[in-house]
């Protein structure tokens, strides 16, 4: 057997250790076999393409610095994954999908750099042969269109997740006009850059491809980000794939493909459930409405305190926890996973509504409660738990704003109009834990706060749960 026959042979296997890590993350209990899986397709994609690098005669310098820069991205990935937060995955993952996207433009620059900038040498010469060189200006014009969008779609969207760039929306005169043009000068460009191919060109797409990818997610509001992370995981895909086609790499354009799919997909449930417009995500399109100020009058809130809520408690046959991102924020989940069982253990029937936007990631409150060995039996989607809120009698709102805010319902100019939330106040009483009476991430004032069966309990969210577990008033008899 070849180097080449055992390389791609390790990178079939690779493929498939990647599927079976999507089957693995689909489901809490087999997430970290998942993981695992992941992990080892990895790691034998990076030593196969290692030893196919050293078998094409790469040696000396070159070999040195191929096993220094994975070393360094090793040591730095090893390091992140060590000390990032939970609050502070989004960002991160933002911002590892700027590293794909980035790839990609060097990837393809350096495609052009090896033929197009050569075309009497021998590369373009043994295209022209078999007569590919055609599709391989194509592969490179379109991979770096891909991979410049990712890049800096994903900058802005780390900014944004980590406070660095408002999440307010920027709406630009003729935004979609703007993003139309951007497209058609892609396609008018690619097809130019087919039939002649100049280093003009790719560079004036490049500069073009940049600013879209830049217009195209600051034109997204803050509480439309969870959405904006898992298409962009998408673009970082179908960027990957890109450029296995023009490095000619199976493994990485069924490694892109997987990603860009299944992106595509999580993309597609999230805008149904926030009841937006996939292709509308896709064009940067929602979001276009800034949250100004709110000058309703909505009345007085009343504030309770620790001792109010375990008495509300006591009292309570059923109960439901609606976390958002400020419970990762405060790191209140394990105090919040000790009062479930304290209440379990009373008989008091305890679940959770989990809002598929939740925090600003895909799935964040599950892992969150999965990290503090909250039974998955008891973590319900929103659309498997908003029919029973009516028959709670107290609902425990932490740290979660926009994904309970009945405005969404009740007003059709809101910023979050017509996005389904968990409707909490239909229970019989509403408690909701905040450090402030400051909107939430969306920027939109929440008439939740407001109602007579809401009280508010300010602070840090840990605290305030542990001064609740301190204040348990035993369950009352008959």
């Amino acid at each position: 057997m070849t180097i080449q026959t055992a390389a791609s042979a390790a990178y079939i296997v690779s493929a498939l250790l990647f599927i079976l890590a999507l089957a693995g993350l689909s489901k809490h209990e087999s997430a970290t076999l998942g993981n695992g899986f992941g992990m080892i397709g990895m790691a034998v994609a990076l030593v196969a393409t290692v030893v196919l690098a050293i078998d094409r005669g790469l040696s000396g310098l070159g070999l040195g610095l191929l096993l220094l820069a994975t070393a360094i991205g090793a040591a730095i990935g090893i390091a992140r994954a060590r000390s990032v937060e939970m609050t502070g995955m989004p960002e991160l993952i933002a911002l590892l999908h700027s590293f794909v996207g980035m790839a990609a433009v060097l990837v393809g620059w350096n495609g052009y750099l090896e033929v197009e900038a050569h075309p009497d040498g021998a590369e373009a010469a043994a295209l022209d042969a078999i007569g590919t060189l055609g599709i391989h200006h194509g592969e490179v014009f379109i991979g770096v269109f891909i991979g410049a969008v990712t890049f800096t779609g994903s900058i802005v969207a780390y900014g944004k997740l980590s406070g660095r760039i408002s999440s307010t929306p920027l709406v630009l005169p003729g935004k979609n006009l703007i993003n139309v043009g951007a497209l058609v000068a892609f396609v008018v460009l690619t097809a130019w850059f087919v039939v002649s191919p100049a280093l003009w060109l790719l560079v004036a797409m490049t500069v073009v491809a940049l600013a879209l990818g830049w217009h195209l997610v600051a034109s997204i509001g803050g509480g439309d980000m969870p959405v904006v992370v898992s298409m962009l995981n998408s673009y970082s895909g179908w960027a990957a794939a890109a450029s296995g086609f023009l490095l000619e790499n199976n493994l990485l354009i069924i490694t892109g493909a997987l990603v860009g799919s299944s992106g595509a997909y999580l993309s597609y449930i999230m805008c149904t459930a926030m009841n937006r417009s996939f292709f509308s995500v896709i064009a940067g399109g929602f979001g276009i409405v800034a949250a100004g100020g709110d000058d309703t009058d909505y009345g007085e809130h009343h504030e309770i305190t620790a001792e109010g809520v375990a008495e509300l408690l006591s009292d309570a046959e059923r109960v439901i926890i609606a976390p958002g991102y400020g419970m990762a924020v405060a790191q209140a989940q394990h105090g919040v996973a000790d009062l479930t069982r304290l209440l379990r253990a009373r008989g008091v029937d305890v679940r959770f509504g989990i809002h598929p936007v939740a925090g600003r990631l895909p799935g964040h409150m599950n892992v969150l409660l999965a990290e503090a060995k909250v039974p998955y039996d008891i973590v319900l989607e929103l659309d498997e738990i908003n029919d029973d809120f009516a028959e709670t009698d107290v609902v425990l709102v932490i740290g979660a704003n926009d994904t309970v805010n009945p405005a969404a319902a009740d007003d059709p100019t809101s910023p979050i109009a017509g996005m389904p939330v968990l409707t909490v106040w239909d229970a019989k009483h509403v408690v909701v834990f905040k450090r402030s009476m400051a909107p939430g991430y969306a920027g939109v004032q929440n008439p939740l706060f407001f109602r007579d069966n809401t009280s508010m309990i300010f602070g840090d969210a840990k605290d305030r749960v542990e001064d609740i577990l301190r204040a348990q008033v035993p369950a009352r008899v008959g």
